[in-house]
C-alpha cells in the first residue's frame, strides 16, 4: 500500500540540525526514508546528528547562516531539493524598554534575514525541484499570542509569517508549497538549560497548556507531514502546535 506520509526518495535540506527541533526533524525524516543535507553552526553536534541518521547518502555542511559566505557555501553543496526545513534561530527575552540596536539586529538577522536570504539563493540558483515543500519553523509568539519580554523574538517570527504569504503565491506556479509550523513551548535542550527561568517557574508555566508542553517529536512529526505528499494540497498555512494554549 502506498504511504503518502513516506519521504522515501525525497532530497531534503534541514537547517539547525545540530540540536532541538531541527535535530529531531532530521532524525524523523531520515527514519521516513529521506536523504538529508543537514546544516548547523556546531560541527561536533552536527556530526553527532549525522551519525544518528538512519539510511545512507546523507551529508552535512557546517554553516553560520548569519554569514553570507557560509550561506553561499551551503547553497553550492546542495541541488535537486524536494524539501527545505528552516529551523535555525535564536531566542532572547528582554523587556521592550531595554531593546537596543545590537540585540534587535542580532535576533532579526538570525531568525528572519538568514533563512530568507538562504531561501532566496536556493530559488535563484534553481536548487528546488518542482513540487518542493518549504517549511519555516515559526512560533505562536507574535502571530497568535503576545508574551511580556518577547517583543524581538515575536517580531522576527511575525516577519517570517508575513513573507511566507508572498512566497506562497510567487512559487505556486512551480507547485512549490510554503508552510510553517508555529509551536508553543517545546521542551528543547536550549529551554531546559535556560538560566532565565527556574525549574519551578517552568513547571508552573507548563500548567497553562491544556496538554502540557510539547516535545520536539510533536513538531518534527508535523513537519514530516508538510514535507510529504500527504500535504500536497496544503500551502500558505501556519500549523499551530501548542497543546491548546492559544484557544484559551
Amino acid at each position: 500500500m502506498n504511504n503518502p506520509f513516506s519521504l522515501t526518495g525525497k532530497n531534503i535540506l534541514i537547517t539547525g540540525s545540530s540540536s532541538g527541533i531541527g535535530k529531531k526533524t532530521a532524525l524523523t525524516s531520515a527514519g521516513m526514508g529521506a536523504k538529508l543535507h543537514i546544516s548547523g553552526r556546531d560541527a561536533e553536534r552536527l556530526t553527532a546528528t549525522l551519525h544518528e541518521l538512519e539510511g545512507e547518502g546523507h551529508a552535512m555542511q557546517t554553516a553560520d547562516l548569519t554569514s553570507e559566505q557560509d550561506i553561499d557555501t551551503l547553497v553550492q553543496s546542495v541541488s535537486g531539493l524536494d524539501g527545505v526545513v528552516l529551523s535555525s534561530g535564536i531566542t532572547k527575552t528582554l523587556p521592550f524598554k531595554f531593546i537596543n540596536a545590537v540585540e534587535l539586529n542580532s535576533i532579526m538577522q538570525a531568525n528572519f534575514s538568514a533563512p530568507v536570504l538562504l531561501l532566496s539563493k536556493l530559488i535563484k540558483l534553481k536548487k528546488l525541484n518542482k513540487g518542493c515543500s518549504i517549511v519555516f519553523v515559526s512560533s505562536i509568539g507574535g502571530n497568535f499570542i503576545g508574551a511580556k519580554g518577547n517583543a524581538m523574538y515575536s517580531a522576527s517570527k511575525g516577519a517570517i509569517n508575513a513573507i511566507q504569504k508572498v512566497l506562497t503565491l510567487e512559487l505556486a506556479p512551480q507547485k512549490i508549497r510554503v508552510n510553517n509550523v508555529s509551536p508553543g513551548m517545546v521542551r528543547t535542550e536550549m529551554w531546559e538549560n535556560s538560566t532565565t527561568f527556574t525549574a519551578e517557574q517552568i513547571e508552573e508555566d507548563a500548567k497553562k497548556y491544556p496538554l502540557g508542553y510539547g516535545e520536539t517529536s510533536d513538531v518534527a512529526n508535523a513537519i514530516v507531514y508538510l514535507l510529504s505528499d500527504a500535504s500536497k494540497w496544503v500551502t500558505g498555512i501556519s500549523l499551530v502546535l501548542d497543546g491548546g494554549f492559544s484557544v484559551q
